[in-house]
């Protein structure tokens, strides 16, 4: 499985992909503009809390632009 992304590869304006809540069984993603970060770990096994500007909180599961 791949990792996902550390808290010092995400940035507040970063397009990224997150797993919403919801989504966690599929493993749909979801892709949107960071507005604010949540965790304050440089790490974390699920993926770094966020929420995008449309309102969507999630997890971060990889960064646009990078392989997936």
């Amino acid at each position: 499985m791949d990792t996902v992304p550390s808290r010092d590869k995400i940035k507040i304006g970063s397009n990224v992909f997150i797993v919403l809540k919801q989504d966690q069984g599929s493993g749909k993603l979801t892709e949107g503009t960071v507005k604010r970060i949540f965790t304050s770990s440089s790490f974390h096994p699920h993926g770094i809390k966020v929420e995008l500007h449309d309102g969507k909180i999630g997890r971060v599961q990889k960064v646009s632009g990078t392989i997936p």
